[in-house]
């Protein structure tokens, strides 16, 4: 009797039926992870970019909306940061496809007269600067490994030169 168990568990021992299945089952979770992360990166890209489009938008618009005498008259361009914000909200959430985390918190719409060789000098150059905050949404599973991701703050700016209405 002591015989049929040794020889059957050395049969059992030698046999390799089953590794491939347990490798498997080992590996499948590591390649879930890094899939998400891949995927949860692509989402945070593509949130980032329509956010600079947003903001390169509403600096061409706002080239165009505003006077061209700005320099001489003086005055603040203050008046269009809800309508920047908007735009720049709309243009944002029309782009991606995936909900992401991101939130625009101010908008300040500024200019400087530069001097140079300009048809007008100095010519006037409008800066749009959007200050965006970046929540992570697995940014708890981090935490694993260290310190768990929160938000992120970042500011995105563009300028283009005034030509006025």
């Amino acid at each position: 009797m002591a015989r049929i168990h040794s020889t059957w568990f050395r049969r059992f021992r030698s046999s390799e039926d089953g590794v491939a299945v347990v490798e498997f089952v080992l590996s499948v979770p590591l390649m879930i992870l890094i899939f998400a992360i891949v995927m949860e990166f692509g989402r945070l890209f593509l949130g980032y970019q329509s956010t600079v489009s947003g903001v390169r938008n509403a600096s061409r618009y706002l080239a165009r909306v505003a006077p061209i005498d700005i320099c001489d008259t003086g005055g603040s361009l203050s008046t269009y940061d809800t309508i920047l914000k908007a735009m720049i909200e709309k243009d944002r959430q029309a782009n991606n496809v995936l909900p992401t985390k991101f939130t625009v918190t101010k908008v300040d719409a500024t200019y400087v007269c530069a001097v140079g060789p300009y048809r007008i000098s100095p010519a006037p150059v409008a800066t749009v600067a959007a200050q965006i905050t970046v929540e992570f949404p697995f940014g708890s599973l981090f935490s694993l490994f260290g310190t768990p991701l929160g938000t992120l703050s970042t500011t995105v700016s563009d300028t283009s030169r005034i030509f006025g209405q």
